[in-house]
């Protein structure tokens, strides 16, 4: 029997690659179907992903998808990106199959870096990889600085299944999970040009905390939200 949580095209491929529907089941209580189905479809890319990786959800897709309309407003360039924590190289490869960029992927994860490597050739994308902390200096200037970083608290609610399979390096952050946006801003603003964008991702109930952040920079952003309605992105404009 298909568990709820699985859409049926994904139990259709879930069942052509384990016929064994006990076998199957028995694999579902340990590991998510995305990691066993091996990819995920990401704003039209697809994107292999196993446990080196964090698996894109629709949320990013959605941060994604909103930078590519502000990219579109504010640049009639070939605009350069960086993506902090790539992980699965996700948002770089959609940013450059959607924008006129060059994209750079960081982050400090070699085997993460391995698997984007890896999904950029599949979708026949050039972006130039990085293995730092994206806490490290910069070596160059962008006109869009992207990132989905840990962001979870320590202390903060993961699904057991999360927390065992995937990596929580791409998780959890310090500072009840502001550390990797104090961090960036902190040390990257000067890398940014202007006009530039800086598009995050954040957890649902930081808006306050980050707000107390931004406010401090005197550059005009703006909180959005996602489809279901929760404070979910942070773009920062200069």
């Amino acid at each position: 029997m298909k568990p709820d949580y699985i859409s049926v095209p994904d139990w259709e491929l879930l069942l052509k690659k384990y016929p064994n529907k006990k076998e199957l089941l028995d694999k579902l209580t340990n590991y998510p179907p995305q990691y066993l189905i091996g990819n995920v479809e990401f704003l039209g890319q697809t994107i292999n992903v196993d446990k080196r990786v964090l698996i894109p959800r629709f949320e990013t897709e959605l941060l994604v998808d909103k930078t590519i309309k502000y990219a579109k407003e504010l640049f009639n360039k070939k605009i350069n990106i960086i993506d902090l924590g790539t992980g699965s190289g996700c948002i770089a490869i959609a940013l450059k199959n959607n924008l006129d960029a060059n994209v750079t992927a960081l982050d400090i994860s070699r085997d993460a870096l391995d698997l984007a490597k890896e999904n950029a050739i599949l979708n026949n994308t050039k972006i130039t990889f990085i293995n730092k902390s994206m806490t490290d200096d910069l070596q160059n200037n962008y006109d869009i600085i992207i990132s989905n970083p840990p962001y979870i608290p320590y202390d903060g609610f993961v699904e057991e299944k999360v927390k065992k399979t995937e990596p929580n390096i791409a998780l959890f952050a310090d500072n009840n999970g502001l550390y990797f946006y104090e961090e960036i801003l902190n040390k990257h603003l000067s890398y940014l040009n202007s006009p530039g964008l800086i598009a995050f991702e954040i957890g649902d109930n930081q808006k306050e905390l980050l707000e107390e952040l931004v406010s401090k920079l005197n550059l005009k952003y703006s909180f959005e939200n996602d489809l279901q309605g929760l404070p979910r992105y942070l773009f920062i404009f200069k």
